[in-house]
């Protein structure tokens, strides 16, 4: 069975391009992943958003170890960004990583200035989801 969790894909959809990092919290196996990797990633992929502009990363997943560290993160998300075009890079289960926010937070506001600031060049729109633990 599908729950299509309208209203918190409304949410997202609704504060898509504000320029600010969204983050998605709640308790353990409520569905936050499923409404990352799936709802939204279809929304992205039904309004034209092309595949290669969609970096999702599971930080819970063995494989991406390495990606938990800040410097690993940015290089990865780097190398993916080929045009001047938005990228949306969803992060699933932040509460893995290291301590990076501030590095995280400042990529995302200097690429977001300068593009306000009329100039060209690789935006990316992050996307959190953290388990609620407490």
């Amino acid at each position: 069975m599908i729950i299509r969790r309208d209203g918190y894909l409304n949410k997202l959809i609704g504060k898509e391009r504000n320029g600010l990092i969204k983050v998605v919290t709640g308790v353990r196996r409520c569905g936050k992943t499923y409404l990352l990797f799936n709802l939204f990633h279809d929304h992205l992929r039904m309004s034209g958003v092309p595949e290669s502009h969609i970096i999702e990363v599971a930080l819970d997943d063995r494989s991406n170890k390495k990606l938990r560290d800040p410097d690993n993160i940015l290089e990865y998300v780097k190398e993916r960004i080929e045009d001047d075009q938005a990228y949306y890079v969803i992060l699933d289960e932040v509460q893995f990583k290291g301590n990076w926010n501030r590095k995280t937070e400042a990529q995302s506001d200097e690429g977001y200035k300068t593009k306000k600031q009329g100039r060209k060049t690789k935006e990316w729109i992050p996307i959190f989801n953290c388990t609620n633990r407490g």
